[in-house]
């Protein structure tokens, strides 16, 4: 991939130093400042585009590029310390391709070394996005714990380590005579998904920089200065070789190594096999790939490692690498282009999504042209303008997304997005509610992109229950444009229906009296089904109950909706929002005008029933009643039946197999009741 606004250099000795000044910026960001300002993707780019120059042109080989040593260097905030033994990265392979060639290297080398192998065995393990540490353990205690740096020199960081719970402060043996004199640890301290997204929200409530990717956030945690920073950020560690080995003899395989390491309390990644030549090992990628992005931590692909340390030692070593072991990375899951523009997807509940165009880019295995943006304040974190330089991620299925800008690459004519206040697909008012990150279109009834969906509400079994309206059908309507709004349902007559694929004579004619039996309604059902946000079927029959009559509703402002019971400051500007909206009320008419009628009441201004102001949580399966119709039994003497257990919770009325929401009523002092007390209140 071209890197945007980068023109190449006139010769083969200055495009070697410019990628040399990249590569090396790049690690110094990366490594010593924690802070990357390029996805790896693009840096294993720059390397490879290094590598090649330098092996076409031999005389450009420096003793200082960073093809010639392990990136990295020490930090001046912390003591140095010397690896016994060199920490060395790992070559990597990016196709099946690579694999095989490295596999047939290996042979050919053994056989040269007098071995006959037909099939090398492997030991096969993941490639953690971490950080490289060695920890160096004296008669079986921790005595020193250090990062890679350059490989021979990295940070002593060990008062960092000992508070990382997985790391073992002594090692576990039988006996104490048992346990080597010295033993160095080499493995990745990370942190979990879980724990960095916490982590982010920390951040962000604290308005403090957020963090890239898990990765960075473990290397910010572990060179920090203060240790009981480090102990708060819940790091992880897994082992996965050896450093120095004194006093004890080094277990055949690497496999038996790994074991050996468990026994001793050692923390090793259980997600590892040993198998049989390239086959096993590309089978053992395509597994772990479809795992990947549900494993609980980020890997960037896997580990082919020689398994007899015999072959180990016969192969040996180039410069900066083994030459026994190799690393099959994944298709990169970040990379880097140009944001092009910015349109508006609207969703199909009438969220406003602002969506990246991007100039095409390979990433995640398949080339992408759009990534999300999420949300309008989202935008503005990350101060993404048109025409920028972004880094895009791509996890799995998960939607691509645009994680940076790289602002030393913005242009001068980059332009700031503002978010529409109409929609762009009916031109309804745009709205947001307050604590909300997404603005929605208000449009409901009549958008086009909310169309579908707001027409299975209207028909839906707690709305005007118009049997037989599924999905294939709804989508068949709109999709022929026999179908703009829900009133146009009632316009459709057995020549419409039957043309219908799949639609024989009989099931139109059913449908046709479906429409019939839905034209007359309840005023509380007719509200549920215009599909106003926030408005369930409670809420539904609260306007209902209170108002008595659509029109008032339709007129109120929010002042006089907050008098409705459980009605509150949010419910009450959607309601307003909907109803201020010039093509919700056409509907309305235009189902008024199609004949669809319903019941009207005098208004009652305040709640009725002996339970008014009682909240009540089902749980579990009742003997005899269903929750639908104990629901309705509550609301019907004036409760309320809440989904969540709060102090504010009157009643849990609990069932067979009734479970987390049982052990917090009896935390928070809940009563609780079975049906037949439900029972009994309810007759009182």
């Amino acid at each position: 991939m071209a890197r945007a606004g980068l023109s190449p250099p006139s010769t083969p000795a200055a495009q070697a130093r410019r990628l040399r000044e990249q590569i090396v910026q790049a690690d110094h960001s990366y490594y010593v400042l924690d802070s990357p300002i390029l996805p790896d993707a693009e840096y294993d780019r720059l390397m490879r585009e290094l590598q090649a120059l330098e092996a076409a042109h031999a005389e450009l080989i420096t003793p200082d590029s960073p093809t010639q040593r392990v990136a990295g260097a020490p930090s001046r905030e912390f003591r140095a310390a010397r690896h016994a033994v060199p920490m060395l990265s790992l070559n990597n392979a990016f196709s099946e391709a690579e694999v095989t060639a490295f596999d047939a290297r290996a042979r050919e080398a053994l056989v040269r070394e007098g071995e006959s192998v037909s099939e090398v065995e492997y030991a096969c393990e993941l490639k953690f996005d971490g950080l490289a540490v060695n920890l160096r353990y004296e008669g079986g205690e921790l005595v020193s714990g250090a990062t890679r740096g350059d490989g021979g020199v990295g940070e002593d960081v060990t008062a960092n380590i000992r508070t990382i719970r997985a790391v073992p402060l002594r090692l576990a043996a039988r006996a104490p005579a048992l346990l080597p004199e010295v033993l160095e640890v080499r493995g990745e301290v990370m942190m979990f998904k879980r724990e960095f997204e916490r982590l982010n929200e920390r951040q962000r409530a604290k308005e403090q920089r957020e963090y890239v990717n898990p990765r960075n956030a473990a290397a910010g945690a572990l060179r920090q200065l203060d240790s009981r920073i480090t102990a708060e950020r819940s790091l992880r560690f897994f082992a996965y070789g050896l450093g120095q080995l004194q006093g004890a003899s080094e277990p055949a395989t690497h496999a038996a190594l790994l074991d050996w390491l468990v026994k001793l309390g050692v923390p090793v990644a259980t997600e590892r096999a040993v198998v049989g030549g390239v086959a096993g090992c590309l089978r053992f990628y395509q597994a772990v790939g479809e795992r990947r992005a549900k494993l609980p931590y980020e890997i960037d692909g896997v580990v082919y490692r020689i398994n007899s340390r015999e072959q180990q030692q016969l192969l040996g070593y180039v410069s900066r690498a083994p030459r026994f072991a190799i690393a099959h990375k994944f298709p990169a899951q970040e990379a880097v282009t140009q944001l092009t523009g910015i349109d508006i997807q609207v969703g199909r509940t009438g969220a406003l999504t602002p969506v990246a165009r991007l100039a095409p880019v390979f990433v995640g295995g398949v080339t992408v042209t759009n990534a999300t943006l999420h949300n309008e304040d989202e935008i503005r974190r990350k101060d993404v303008r048109i025409g920028d330089t972004v880094t895009v991620r791509r996890a799995g299925d998960v939607i691509p997304e645009v994680v940076a800008v790289i602002a030393e690459r913005r242009p001068r004519n980059a332009r700031v997005f503002k978010m529409p206040t109409q929609c762009p697909v009916c031109g309804s008012q745009v709205y947001r509610e307050e604590r909300e990150s997404v603005a929605r279109c208000t449009g409901g009834l009549i958008c086009a992109a909310q169309r579908k969906q707001a027409l299975l509400h209207f028909a839906g079994r707690r709305a005007l229950d118009i049997e037989g309206l599924g999905d294939k059908v709804v989508e068949q309507l709109v999709d022929s444009g026999l179908v703009h709004t829900p009133a146009d349902l009632f316009k459709l007559g057995m020549g419409a229906l039957a043309g219908l694929e799949r639609m024989a004579d009989k099931s139109a004619a059913n449908l046709v009296e479906a429409f019939e039996r839905a034209r007359s309604t309840t005023l509380e059902r007719f509200i549920f089904a215009l599909g106003i946000r926030h408005v369930g079927e409670s809420t539904a029959r609260d306007l209902a109950r209170y108002f008595g009559k659509l029109d008032p509703i339709i007129s109120a402002e929010e002042a006089e909706l907050l008098q409705v019971p459980d009605v509150g400051p949010v419910v009450a500007a959607s309601i307003a929002h909907f109803f201020a909206e010039p093509h919700n009320r056409e509907v309305v008419e235009q189902l008024r005008a199609a004949g669809v009628h319903w019941t009207e009441s005098e208004p009652v201004r305040k709640p009725v029933g002996r339970l008014v102001g009682k909240t009540f949580v089902i749980t579990g399966t009742l003997p005899t009643l269903k929750r639908e119709d104990a629901k309705s039994m509550i609301e019907a003497g004036g409760g309320k039946v809440s989904g969540s257990v709060s102090k504010k919770t009157d009643y849990v009325v609990a069932g067979e197999d009734a479970g987390s929401k049982l052990e917090k009523a009896s935390e928070l002092g809940v009563t609780i009741i079975n049906e037949a007390k439900l029972q009994k209140i309810l007759e009182d």
